[in-house]
């Protein structure tokens, strides 16, 4: 079940690769979890931008209409999904240089996995501040890099030495994956948005 794997990250994340590794679930299976654990930032967003707004620290609280938030939303909910099918890509991709051959599904599940902290970091939504956002958003990416780490030998099936090689290759890839779509993000919001 989903939320068995949500809270085994968190509570022993070594003890619950190695059950996602020996359970196997099915494609079916981790896509459910991707739909269902990035709705969590795309909802929080619409709902702190038209109903909690926004603080950047000075100025008045940032504030959108329901119809553009709405965009942002689904925009939000579209790309972080593209995002973890590009990282199960590079998972997969990146797997023969380091004798690894895993099939998606097991690419997939890395990739949905340790992701999902920053997904959950869109809880931090519910008190709209932007340095209170950005210190959740780090402390989950810190973690999100940690399950990667703790992870990759255990899905791969490789010796933990190169698996520290090979997370690192993963984690430096999927950060200017994540650079990438914050720059898209800001560009998007200048040229489209327009915050009240």
């Amino acid at each position: 079940m989903i939320l068995n794997h949500l809270w085994g990250i968190y509570a022993h994340p070594k003890e619950e690769w190695r059950c996602i590794e020996s359970r196997h679930e099915s494609l079916k299976f981790s896509l459910s979890h991707i739909l269902l654990i990035t709705l969590i930032p795309a909802v929080m967003s619409y709902v702190s931008a038209t109903q909690l707004g926004w603080s950047i620290g000075v100025g008045d609280r940032i504030y959108m209409s329901h119809a553009e938030a709405l965009i942002m939303a689904v925009s939000i909910y579209l790309v972080l999904i593209g995002g973890i099918f590009a990282m199960m890509y590079m998972v997969h991709y990146m797997a023969k240089d380091y004798d690894s051959d895993p099939d998606y599904t097991q690419s997939l599940e890395l990739a949905a996995y340790t992701a999902t902290p920053l997904f959950m970091s869109g809880l931090a939504a519910f008190y709209p501040e932007l340095w209170f956002f950005s210190v959740i958003a780090m402390m989950a990416l810190g973690y999100s890099i940690y399950l990667l780490y703790v992870g990759t030998p255990i899905i791969m099936k490789i010796p933990e030495e190169r698996g520290f090689f090979y997370a690192s290759s993963v984690a430096t890839a999927g950060l200017i994956l994540l650079v990438a779509s914050m720059i898209g993000a800001v560009i998007l919001w200048g040229w489209a948005f327009s915050p009240v």
